[in-house]
């Protein structure tokens, strides 16, 4: 059951500041050989199977403690040369359900069963409160930024406890990414994703999102829940919650905007 943090919690580790005394700068074992790409590789691994799966994920958005909003979304993934493809068809609310979006290659698409047609749309695009289409959608981001360290830093995670870790600058490789630069935490321990600030192109912060609730998924511990705050308003919060991972041969030919009309669950 996802527990939703008050306000000023979301705000302090909004800020980034520690749960207790923990210094920054931590100097971490190994950190001067890390190699920064290597190191998003495995947090890469640990964020999304490498392999053809399916997915639910269950987006609900908060303003306080108030539900205002919510989607349901199957995401169906192909590995295709070292990043995904990948269709989500929306099930959840009962207006929006059979829309799909279509991510190939650097193109992502939108398919409105009720006109039949596709159009072309931004990753940058709200899907729902904080997450946008490109937060729906299977990635690897070492395919996408291009990763280099900072450093190690001691900070709090999703559950409000410090964490020594790894920290990552990522920049957009391609205009088509949903964010121009991120910064990005990882566990020193084992590299599971903690923490990732989400910038634009001027370097505004638009959103934090911790990674939480980890389990085992298709023979691996990975995040269960992303809890998104918004960068100006931390009242703001979306929560992803994934279910039901499970391994998935599927088809090129689906991966197209031809084939979207005939495609059901």
């Amino acid at each position: 059951m996802t527990t939703l943090l008050n306000r000023r919690e979301v705000s302090k580790m909004v800020l980034g500041l520690a749960a207790g005394a923990g210094a920054f700068g931590l100097a971490l074992p190994g950190q001067a050989a890390m190699d920064a790409a290597g190191l998003l590789r495995q947090a890469d691994a640990i964020r999304n199977p490498q392999s053809s799966f399916v997915v639910d994920v269950d987006l609900k958005n908060y303003e306080g403690r108030a539900l205002t909003g919510q989607t349901k979304v199957r995401t169906h993934s192909r590995v295709a040369g070292g990043q995904f493809q990948t269709i989500v068809y929306i099930t959840d609310p009962a207006a929006d359900r059979g829309k799909i979006l279509l991510r190939n290659g650097n193109n992502l698409w939108l398919y409105d069963p009720a006109s039949r047609s596709s159009v072309r749309i931004s990753a940058r695009q709200r899907l729902l409160g904080n997450a946008s289409n490109g937060d729906v959608v299977s990635s690897n981001l070492v395919g996408d930024y291009a990763p280099e360290m900072q450093g190690a830093e001691t900070i709090a995670d999703g559950d409000r406890r410090n964490r020594d870790c790894h920290k990552l600058y990522l920049t957009s490789r391609d205009r088509s990414t949903p964010y121009s630069a991120v910064e990005f935490w990882v566990d020193a321990a084992n590299a599971r994703p903690v923490k990732a600030k989400f910038y634009t192109g001027s370097g505004s912060l638009i959103k934090v999102a911790w990674y939480r609730n980890y389990g085992n998924q298709m023979g691996a511990q990975r995040p269960t829940e992303v809890v998104i705050a918004d960068g100006f308003d931390p009242n703001k919060v979306t929560v992803m919650s994934m279910s039901g991972y499970s391994g998935r041969d599927l088809p090129a030919s689906w991966f197209t905007k031809e084939w979207l009309p005939r495609f059901t669950l």
